[in-house]
C-alpha cells in the first residue's frame, strides 16, 4: 500500500525535473524538404540574439533601422510597427523625442475633420510605419509585377529566419550562361527559382553610420537582419527572461519536493 501512495510522487516529481531540464533544450523538428535544382541553402550564421540567453544589440537595432528607412523602405513596408515601439525596452530604444523627430518626417491621411474632408498631418508616434505604396496593383506596376513583401514578420514567416534573410541579401550573383533571365529580375541561388525582382539592394558605403561604423554590404545586411528580427518579436528578451526565471523556479521546487518527500517518508517504507 506504501508503494501505491508513493509512486505518483515519484512519477511526479520525475515529470517536473524532465520538463526543467529538457524546456532550454526544446527544439523544433522541421520536415526536411528537398530544394530545387541549383538551390543554395543559407548557412548558419552567428546571431547575438540567438540562444537561451540571447540579447538585442541596441547599436545593430538602430543602424537596421537606418538601413531600412534609407534603402528598404522605398518598396517594403512594415504594416505591424507602429513609431513609438522604436522607444519601447527591448528594442533600439530610441528616446521619445528622437521617436517623434522621426515620425515627423512623415505625412499619414487622417480625417475626416469638422467639414468631412481627409487631410495630411505630420505623423505620430501612434502611427503605423508608412507604406511606401498606395495599394498592391501600384506596387506591382512598378515592380515588374512582383509584390514587395511587408517586412514585419518576414524572419519569422521564411524557412531558416534571419539566415536566410541575410543569404538574400548578400548573395547576389552573375546569373549562368544557360539561364534565360526576364528583364528587371536578378540571379539569386538562394530564391526558390534562382531569380528575384528585387535588384542588389546593398552595396559599401550606401549610406553613412552616425556611430563610426563602416557601411559595408556585410554589416548593412547584419544590421538590417537584426532589426527585422527585433520587429517579428519584440517581446523576445522578455520572454527569455521568464523562461529563464521559470526553469530557475521549477528547479528549486523540485529540489524542495524531493526532500520533503524524503523527509516525510522517511523510515516508513
Amino acid at each position: 500500500m506504501k508503494r501505491i501512495i508513493t509512486k505518483p510522487i515519484y512519477m511526479f516529481l520525475l515529470i517536473v525535473l524532465y520538463g526543467t531540464l529538457s524546456l532550454p533544450f526544446a527544439v523544433t523538428f522541421v520536415v526536411p524538404v528537398q530544394a530545387a535544382e541549383g538551390v543554395k541553402q543559407p548557412a548558419k550564421q552567428d546571431w547575438g540574439f540567438d540562444g537561451l540567453l540571447g540579447t538585442f544589440d541596441r547599436n545593430a537595432l538602430r543602424r537596421g533601422y537606418k538601413v531600412y528607412q534609407q534603402v528598404c523602405a522605398a518598396c517594403h513596408g512594415m504594416k505591424y510597427v507602429r513609431f513609438r515601439n522604436l522607444a519601447q525596452a527591448g528594442g533600439p530604444e530610441f528616446t521619445l523625442d528622437e521617436v517623434k523627430a522621426i515620425a515627423a518626417e512623415y505625412f499619414v491621411e487622417d480625417g475626416p475633420d469638422l467639414e468631412g474632408n481627409m487631410f495630411e498631418r505630420p505623423a505620430l508616434p501612434r502611427d503605423r510605419f508608412i507604406e511606401p505604396y498606395p495599394n498592391e496593383e501600384t506596387a506591382r506596376a512598378v515592380n515588374n509585377g512582383a509584390l514587395p513583401p511587408d517586412l514585419s514578420l518576414i524572419v519569422k514567416a521564411r524557412a531558416h529566419g534571419a539566415d536566410y534573410i541575410y543569404a538574400i541579401l548578400m548573395g547576389y550573383e552573375e546569373a549562368p550562361p544557360d539561364m534565360q533571365m526576364a528583364v528587371g529580375y536578378s540571379y539569386n541561388p538562394y530564391m526558390s527559382s534562382r531569380t528575384i525582382a528585387m535588384t542588389q539592394p546593398l552595396f559599401d558605403d550606401l549610406i553613412e553610420y552616425t556611430d563610426g561604423t563602416q557601411a559595408t554590404q556585410e554589416q548593412m545586411a547584419r544590421d538590417v537582419v537584426t532589426f527585422l528580427a527585433w520587429a517579428a518579436e519584440p517581446e523576445m528578451e522578455a520572454r527569455k527572461k521568464l523562461g529563464l526565471m521559470t526553469i530557475i523556479y521549477l528547479l528549486i521546487l523540485t529540489g524542495l519536493l524531493y526532500f520533503s518527500m524524503r523527509k516525510v517518508w522517511h523510515g516508513k517504507h
